[in-house]
């Protein structure tokens, strides 16, 4: 099940966000299961959204790459919807 990943980080900066992006982004690239990415800081803390092929998938990669990534006192709150469509320009999901 497709499922979208919205996160709230506190604290975090624009140069600290751009940093964790360069150093995760060849990865996420190419990660299993990861279709799309974005973000947008909002009154104080960052809002990051990311759509996956599955939770499972997602969550291997963040411990893997995000998580040995984060600045010191950064710490995402990540909540979970699993989704009953998606649509880009290569691929699309619809639950039956």
């Amino acid at each position: 099940m497709a499922i979208l990943i919205s996160s709230s980080v506190k604290n975090q900066t624009p140069e600290g966000y751009n940093s964790v992006l360069s150093a995760v982004k060849e990865s996420i690239m190419s990660a299993d299961g990861f279709i799309m990415h974005c973000a947008h800081p909002d009154e104080g803390e960052w809002k990051v959204f990311e759509l996956w092929k599955s939770k499972e998938q997602a969550d291997k990669w963040f411990a893997k790459a995000i998580v040995p990534n984060l600045p010191p006192g950064i710490h995402p709150k990540r909540s979970y919807r699993e989704l009953h469509s998606f649509l880009t320009p290569t691929e699309s999901f619809l639950a039956q």
